[in-house]
């Protein structure tokens, strides 16, 4: 027989909350609420060994497209306790929302990068910095591997840093080093762990969160880089609360920023221009008169390539117009970045043997037809 009517009505009465971990196909892992526990639910949620529902979409949120992602607040209706399962019934508004990757509700971006194996890059660093900047969210840096470097490294990398406008945390996983201070800034917020492969991020994470048992992959000697460990997006919690959202490591960035808005991407710029104005209101901080960014700082260099490449891309996506926009990054020699528009996959793509089979079966098919009408 069914339930207790009272539960029932209980679960009509107060809706569960909770928050997406994970998605897979269209499902989705969702964590409850703590401070939902009351009423008649309260012992069903105590038996659950994972306090985690797997849950589907309503068809009526998809049929008003309404997308779920990893770190949604979201209420569940008809819940399964003995199952673990449910149905996500709404998506509660968002405070953030970023589709690069795929996380709402974040806070903060933990931007990962190591000192040694792989030596650290200013210029690739600069281009993930200018990339979390562009989110609008809080940029923590972390530079992991410190154990690999010289204290007096570690202090040059530092005072550099400060200059740029970031305060770096320096840890070693091996050596368990400034994980306590690191947790301080990560506690009871949503943050997304994000820098290239090899750094140490699925180390850092293992750490943090045992629990979590991620792949750790090795940085390869022909490259100096690290292999792709991570392939989707998901959260982790952290024993003091708070959330952590591993991403898929990668080694250039896209910057699909406009040049008129790049600068402000830059904290040394953005300093400049808080207490001063340029001469006109469209400078892009080049070679115009008047202007108060351009000057000696060590990454406006930086800067003008990054411009140089975003000035690029506008031109591309002017002339393709509205109906092709999908652009891949090209790496050329000596690091120099071009747009190349994507070719159309379908159309491009070789057949299969099982296709060309089964078409070579179908000729064949035809042509025995042909000779018996014959």
């Amino acid at each position: 027989m069914s339930s207790d009517p009272q539960d029932s009505s209980h679960s009509l009465s107060v809706p569960l909350s909770g928050t997406v971990l994970a998605v897979q196909a269209n499902y989705y892992q969702v964590r409850l609420d703590e401070d939902q526990r009351s009423g008649s639910n309260e012992s069903k949620i105590q038996n659950l060994k994972s306090k985690i529902l797997l849950c589907t979409r309503r068809s009526r949120l998809k049929k008003l497209g309404q997308r779920v992602m990893v770190g949604d607040r979201v209420e569940i209706a008809e819940p399964d306790w003995q199952g673990q399962r449910g149905a996500i019934a709404a998506v509660l508004p968002r405070r953030s929302e970023l589709d690069r990757p795929p996380v709402a509700n974040a806070d903060q971006i933990l931007l990962v990068f190591a000192l040694e194996e792989p030596t650290l890059d200013p210029h690739q660093l600069s281009r993930f910095l200018v990339k979390a900047e562009s989110t609008g969210l809080q940029v923590e840096l972390c530079l992991s591997k410190s154990d690999l470097v010289s204290a007096a490294d570690r202090e040059r990398w530092h005072q550099r840093l400060t200059t740029w406008g970031y305060e770096p945390i320096f840890i070693s996983v091996h050596q368990a080093i400034g994980l306590a201070a690191l947790k301080i800034h990560l506690n009871h917020r949503i943050t997304i762990v994000s820098g290239p492969s090899g750094v140490g991020k699925s180390s850092l994470i293992n750490t943090l969160i045992p629990q979590a048992n991620l792949r750790v992959g090795e940085v390869s000697g022909k490259l100096a880089r690290g292999r792709h460990t991570t392939r989707h997006v998901e959260l982790f919690e952290l024993p003091e609360g708070g959330l952590l959202a591993d991403t898929p490591g990668f080694n250039q960035p896209e910057l699909d920023c406009l040049p008129e808005d790049l600068a402000h991407y830059f904290p040394e710029a953005r300093q400049r221009l808080s207490t001063a104005n340029c001469q006109f209101s469209n400078c892009l901080h080049r070679n115009e008169p008047g202007c108060v960014v351009r000057g000696d700082w060590e990454r406006y260099d930086y800067y003008l390539d990054m411009l140089d490449e975003a000035i690029v891309r506008q031109q591309v996506l002017g002339r393709m117009g509205d109906e092709e926009t999908n652009l891949k990054l090209k790496t050329r020699s000596r690091g120099r970045q071009t747009y190349e528009p994507k070719l159309a996959t379908k159309k491009y793509r070789r057949p299969s043997r099982r296709t060309q089979q089964q078409e070579l079966q179908a000729l064949q098919h035809e042509e025995e037809l042909s000779w018996d009408s014959d």
